[in-house]
Order: structure tokens, then C-alpha cells, then sequence
């Protein structure tokens, strides 16, 4: 027998396991002596810790006149302290092999730190700091002022973004604050200064309204003398979160073009406002939606993509605005994608054949068992680390949902039957509540689409 046989005859092809259970970690709720409340989810094996913490600080609470603000005390909470500079702050970062971000948006501000868990207690010691004590100094204000202004040009030139910020104008009134680009305008961006960053933070960020979400591998650690030493050393006044605004759109049907003559492209935003996350209907809204737009496979793909060629990749997909427990929050419903210009209005007409068919011959149980198994079958990967973790817990505090929401949602997914998905994906795109927002060239798809039928056609620059 020759070596290769032996090798053969003694090591057989291995075999795949029997699968294990999954479900979306549990997290332990629990709050430190300054009010901070705290979510900590143990990851056997994760040795880089996520750590997020969602300051109630949201945009619209920003002063009339001062959109953006949000946006600049989130960037300048590690841009120096009260112990160190801007370049010390970093540097200490560095040391410890962990990274801090931050970012505002209508529920609130949140700060993301990773690090090694060898690391922890110097990373949890300087996001305390950043929290605690940040100095806002006139020159680092400045330089985020104008860094943001120079990113506008390139968000307004930038055809998605473009879509985007018209279309929240068009369905919400101007006095929602989501009516307005979440990092302001450049008019309200420039009359920023370090003086309104210091207010803003002062009026809003403190630990009695903050939670913090701790996940990853924390044998051995006791976390709540850890806690305690950092975090907990943050004091601020007691005060209640601000009440959210109810959400109201207008999604009357419409047609609005942004002109761009000689746009080899036109950009499409197609959407209207929809139930969030605490409707009963959202499990089998993201079922609906995942089968009319949410993969390659999907109806508008086929159609607008395969049989026609009109475009890269059309998608469907719901993102919720501002969730909110007593029913006044929402969820934009919505199609994208990109065609070319001279077909824009073919294109069109055809989105609208696949809904109405839909409408009329529902989903396939296929259809629907490929969306199941998109959704549900590829949730242990995508909740490999510690930071994916986090980040749905902290959307679950940000959208005042139960920490058990996760969980039981894949659940309610796994049970959503083909005629309920049907259902919710044609009630969330009714076709004659549909605004619709288009960047090209008004000269050559102003006319096709007019002649559609599918609402009135206005012209903007």
C-alpha cells in the first residue's frame, strides 16, 4: 500500500456536527450609584470588548438655528479633557490598542469603544474621562466646524445622499428636526462654536439618563468595581430623558426631481414612513420587504436587473427613524437604487408592475423560505463580535424596546407565514402613497415619468 493509500484509509473525510442552538445573547441589566444604566452581555472567547454608551442627547433638543451641534460635541468628546490634550488623548488610546467613536442621531448621541480585554480598565478609564471632563477647546471646535463644512459639498453632490435629504424633506414637516440633514446645514454648521458645544453638553449629557453596554469575554473580571472606578466617576444633575416628538409625514403620492443636466444616472428614492419596531406587523414587514427588494434573488432584482438590465441593483429595506414605546415613532419604508438616465421612466413603471403584481398574486412559500433563511439562519455569523452585539442592544435602549427583543423577533420571523408577508410588503407600499424622489436630468426624465401617471412631477435644483 503506498503512503498516499494509508494516508487515505486512515484519515476519512470529516464530518459535520449536529447543529447547536442559537439565540441572541441575554444581556444583564443592572446601574451604577450615579444613575448610569448598565447592560453587560458575557462572550466567552471575545477578547476584544465592545463598549457603548448612548448619551440622551438627541437632535431635537439642538437650539433653533444650530442643527449640526449634536454632530460636533459628538466628534469633540475625545478632542482633549480636562487632564489631556487632543494629541495626549489620542496617543493614549493608542497605547491601550483601542479605538472611540462617536456620532449623533435623533435618538441621541452613542460613543463606541473596542480594546483588548487586557486593556480594558485604561480604556474604560479614558472613555470616562472623555465623558466626565472633555475641555471643547476653541481651536479643536473650529477645526471640526470646518471639516464638516468642507464634507457638505461632497454629501450634496453625492446623488443618494442628495435623495435622501429631499426625500425627509418632502415627507415631514419642517418643524421635525428629522425634516433636516442630521449633521446640519452649512448655514447652520458655520454659526457653531465652542461656547454652544459646552451648552449643549451641559443641557443634555449626563450618567442619570446614559446607558452603557459592556460585551465580550469578562472571566475573571469583576466589572462592577471596574465600573465603578471609571464610569461611576462621572456625576451629573438627576433628570429625565426628553420626551420624543411624534413622528407625522405627508405621503401623499409624488414625484420630485433634482435636477442634474447631463447626469448619465438617475438616482431613485421611492419611500413613505411606516410602522417601527414595536407594531406587531414589523416581523413580517422585514419578511415582505426582504422578498420585494433585499437581495439579488428578490422581485425587483430580477425584473430591473436581470430580465431588463436597467441597473447594478435595486433594494428594499425599512429603517427605523426614531422608535418610541408609545407608538408615535416610525419607520422609513423604502426602495434605492440607480438606473440609466433614458430608461428612468421604464424603469419606473416597471417597480410599480412588480408591487401591483404582488399585490395581486402574493408571495411564493419559496420566496418566503429563502427570507427565512437569509434572515434567520445567518444570525450567528453576523453576531460573531462583541461589537455587532453591542450594537443591537444598544439600538434596543435607543428604540426603548425590551432587552429580549432580539431574541424573541427571530423567533416571531421564523413563524411569519407566506400570506402575512404578503400583507405587510403591500400595505407598506401602497402605490398611491408613494413619494418619490429623483436625481438626473430633468430635461430628458421629466416627461416619461410625468406620462406614468404616478403623481404630480415638481422640479427642483
Amino acid at each position: 500500500m503506498s503512503d498516499i493509500a494509508a494516508v487515505m484509509t486512515f484519515h476519512p473525510q470529516p464530518q459535520a456536527g449536529a447543529p447547536k442552538p442559537w439565540a441572541f445573547p441575554a444581556p444583564e441589566r443592572g446601574a451604577l450609584g450615579n444613575g448610569l444604566t448598565v447592560l453587560t452581555c458575557h462572550r466567552p472567547g471575545q477578547q476584544i470588548v465592545a463598549v457603548e454608551v448612548l448619551l440622551a442627547a438627541p437632535l431635537d433638543a439642538e437650539p433653533e438655528g444650530l442643527d449640526g451641534v449634536g454632530t460636533i460635541m459628538a466628534r469633540a468628546l475625545s478632542q482633549g479633557t480636562d487632564q489631556h490634550t487632543a494629541e495626549e488623548f489620542a496617543a493614549e488610546l493608542e497605547r491601550c490598542g483601542a479605538t472611540l467613536d462617536a456620532h449623533a442621531d435623533h435618538p441621541g448621541v452613542r460613543v463606541s469603544l473596542e480594546v483588548p480585554v487586557s486593556r480594558l480598565d485604561r480604556a474604560l478609564s479614558l472613555l470616562a474621562e472623555a465623558l466626565r471632563s472633555p475641555a471643547f477647546p476653541e481651536d479643536e471646535v473650529k477645526r471640526l466646524v470646518a471639516n464638516r463644512l468642507d464634507e457638505i459639498p461632497h454629501e450634496l453632490a453625492n446623488p443618494s445622499r442628495r435623495a435622501a435629504m429631499e426625500l425627509s424633506k418632502e415627507l415631514f414637516p419642517a418643524e421635525l428636526r428629522c425634516s433636516r440633514p442630521r449633521q446640519g446645514t452649512e448655514e447652520t454648521v458655520r454659526t457653531i462654536d465652542a461656547a454652544a458645544v459646552r451648552a449643549f453638553y451641559t443641557a443634555h449629557v449626563r450618567p442619570a439618563t446614559a446607558t452603557a453596554v459592556v460585551v465580550g469575554d469578562l472571566t475573571g473580571i469583576d466589572l462592577p468595581a471596574l465600573l465603578g472606578d471609571t464610569l461611576g466617576r462621572w456625576t451629573g444633575s438627576a433628570a429625565q430623558p426628553r420626551p420624543r416628538p411624534a413622528i407625522t409625514s405627508d405621503d401623499t403620492a409624488r414625484v420630485v426631481i433634482v435636477d442634474r443636466p447631463g447626469a448619465v444616472q438617475t438616482q431613485l428614492l421611492i419611500g413613505r414612513t411606516g410602522a417601527d419596531r414595536h407594531d406587531p406587523v414589523w416581523a413580517a414587514q422585514v419578511i415582505g420587504t426582504y422578498c420585494l427588494g433585499g437581495t439579488l434573488t428578490s422581485r425587483l432584482d430580477r425584473v430591473l436587473r436581470e430580465e431588463k438590465g436597467y441597473t447594478y441593483g435595486v433594494r428594499a429595506f425599512t429603517q427605523v427613524l426614531l422608535g418610541s414605546a408609545d407608538g408615535t415613532g416610525a419607520a422609513l419604508l423604502a426602495i434605492s437604487g440607480s438606473v440609466a438616465t433614458d430608461v428612468t421612466g421604464p424603469a419606473l413603471g416597471d417597480a410599480w408592475q412588480v408591487i401591483r403584481t404582488l399585490a395581486e398574486g402574493g408571495l411564493t412559500d419559496g420566496e418566503r423560505d429563502v427570507a427565512v433563511q437569509n434572515l434567520v439562519g445567518v444570525a450567528p455569523l453576523r453576531y460573531e463580535t462583541a461589537a455587532a452585539v453591542a450594537a443591537t442592544l444598544t439600538d434596543q435602549v435607543e428604540q426603548q424596546l425590551p432587552d429580549d427583543f432580539q431574541a424573541g423577533l427571530y423567533a416571531r420571523l421564523a413563524a411569519t407565514g407566506t400570506v402575512e408577508a404578503t400583507a405587510a410588503a403591500v400595505s407598506a407600499f401602497p402605490l398611491d402613497r408613494l413619494v418619490v424622489v429623483l436625481v438626473g436630468d430633468a430635461s430628458v426624465i421629466a416627461e416619461p415619468v410625468r406620462a406614468l401617471g404616478i403623481g404630480p412631477v415638481r422640479v427642483t435644483g
